[in-house]
Formats: C-alpha cells, structure tokens, sequence
C-alpha cells in the first residue's frame, strides 16, 4: 500500500470509526496501521485499507492478530516532533530532567524518582522553567553537583489534540526514541499552579517492561559512559 495522502487518509477515516492507534510508512514504501476497537468497526478499517484513498494504490494487505497497546489516539508514527534528553542531576536534591523539544525551547519537567519503563509506575514529574535546546548535550560538575546525559534520542508527539495544546489542557501524549527509553508515554497533569505537578506514564506497548527499574538497570550516560557518581568522584564533587 503506497500513495499520497494514504496516512491522512487512514487516520481521518480511523477516527471517523471510534478506533485507536497508530499508522507510519515503513521502509519498503508499504503502510503498517495498528488498529484496536470494536470488531465492527476494525473489519471497516480493514476494508478501507483494501480499496484504499483515491491517490493511492493497495498491493496486497495482510492482516495480523497481535496485542492490544492501549491507545487513547489514532496518530501517524515516523514523524518527529524534534529532540529530547534526560540528564540525570545532583543539585540541591538528585533527581532527572525529562526535557521535550518544542517551539524552539525545551519544555522541561524534574523527576524525583526518574523514568519508568513499568506501566504501574507513576512518576511524579514537576515543571520547570524551559531551557535552551544548546543544554542538551551538557554533561559534567556544578557548583554542589553535576549533570549526565543518561538518555538522548527524538521523539513523536500523539494524541487527539495537538500540541502544544494538549500540553496547555493537562495531557500529553507521545513516543521516544531514546537509547534507553522507547515506546509510548503519557505525561498528565495533576495539579496546577506555579510549578505543576504532572504524572509520567509508560504506555502498555511493545517496550514496556513491568517490574523493570531501568534507572538502576542501566545508569551510565550515553555520552561518556559514566555515572553521575563517578563523574562527581572525579571533580571531588560529594553527591
């Protein structure tokens, strides 16, 4: 399946049936469509997805059983929304920055406990002020502490509304594609006020890993290789 038009096309007539998921371009120049809802309303995708857009041309379509990811939107994958790093930071209190490329800035929330790859692992994330995408790469000691890079990649902005307006209206959804970190996230806020208190949410999807503490499991930068321990050790900085 190829053609112009073909992913809007899918995801305009996706919504219009009450489905969720995801459509991308792959490769090969073929459409791969994730779809979950009602029987009926999946067999109307399917046949769509036969006949296809009037730009477009259908080749063959096979169709796969596989497991439910628990979509709240129905998006177009592939497409990057820019940048985003978590640093991981010892300042007054340890915790990570989670930052997101957008409109030119990184709009920026702090995790006391860090991400989580566990879909039961709400974590607190507050916001802070947006920092200046030319800090992305920064890693090494400051005055009390020190900054890793302990993850770094692009990401894919989804959900219903777009964004920045879903952000403004208390959810956010999106897709990292980090080193460490991949998959579906949500980011919902909680509470508001002059920093805002969000939760951080692991999608259930193909990366997810319960029980998981990737925070433990993997703690070294991405960029030097080393721990915010041993980087703080070597400055004569005391964690």
């Amino acid at each position: 399946m190829h053609g112009v038009g073909f992913r809007e096309s899918t995801v305009s007539r996706a919504r219009e049936l009450g489905l969720t998921g995801w459509v991308r371009n792959e490769a090969d120049g073929s459409v791969r469509v994730h779809a979950e809802g009602a029987a009926e309303a999946v067999r109307a995708i399917e046949g769509f997805l036969r006949d296809g857009p009037p730009s477009a041309r259908v080749s063959h379509v096979a169709v796969e059983q596989v497991k439910v990811e628990g979509h709240e939107q129905f998006a177009i994958r592939g497409l990057s929304a820019g940048v985003f790093v978590i640093q991981e930071h010892q300042a007054r209190t340890h915790h990570f920055d989670l930052r997101l490329e957008l409109s030119g800035a990184m709009r920026s929330w702090a995790l006391p406990r860090g991400p989580s790859l566990d879909p039961a692992a709400k974590r607190l994330a507050v916001q802070v002020a947006d920092h200046a995408l030319a800090h992305n790469d920064f890693e090494g000691p400051l005055e009390g502490g020190g900054v890793i890079v302990w993850d770094l990649g692009t990401y894919e902005q989804g959900g219903r509304v777009a964004w920045p307006e879903a952000l403004t209206r208390g959810h956010g959804v999106f897709v990292l594609y980090g080193e460490k970190l991949q998959g579906g996230f949500a980011l919902q806020r909680t509470r508001a006020g002059e920093k805002p208190q969000w939760l951080l949410i692991k999608r259930r999807d193909e990366h997810a890993q319960p029980g998981s503490d990737i925070v433990a499991e993997a703690p070294r930068s991405v960029l030097s290789g080393r721990t915010l321990s041993e980087l703080m050790g070597d400055t004569g900085a005391r964690p």
